[in-house]
């Protein structure tokens, strides 16, 4: 299973991104899509995550500004950044839970991360 992301660029504070991560590979299922970020010098954070039945949960630092969206269909994992600060500058990586038949069990994928820059 390959997770492969894109979007990610340099914008100034106030500006927006997209982001997307599609999966692919050996997929029965995918539980839980999400994404998290990593800035230098600092943990691995959750930014917000979404459930195969769209339920979504996003970090502290995000909500109101970010937005999480899925297409099943493409197992694919959308993040819509707004408003965004200084702040939010970090490596972004994309993660699915992954059951690769109907017996298997399921497993973390993660992509390679796309670098997010907002500076003026």
């Amino acid at each position: 299973v390959q997770l492969q992301a894109s979007g990610g660029g340099s914008v100034q504070p106030g500006g927006s991104l997209r982001l997307s991560c599609a999966a692919s590979g050996s997929i029965f299922t995918i539980n839980t899509m999400g994404w998290y970020r990593q800035a230098p010098g600092k943990q691995r954070e959750l930014v917000a995550t979404i459930t195969s039945g769209s339920i979504t949960d996003y970090g502290d630092s995000v909500k109101g500004r970010f937005t999480i969206s899925r297409d099943n269909a493409k197992n694919t994992v959308y993040l819509q950044m707004n408003s965004l600060k200084l702040g939010d500058t970090a490596v972004y990586y994309c993660n699915a839970d992954v059951k690769r038949s109907a017996v298997s069990r399921l497993e973390a994928f993660w992509g390679q991360g796309t670098q997010v820059t907002v500076s003026s």
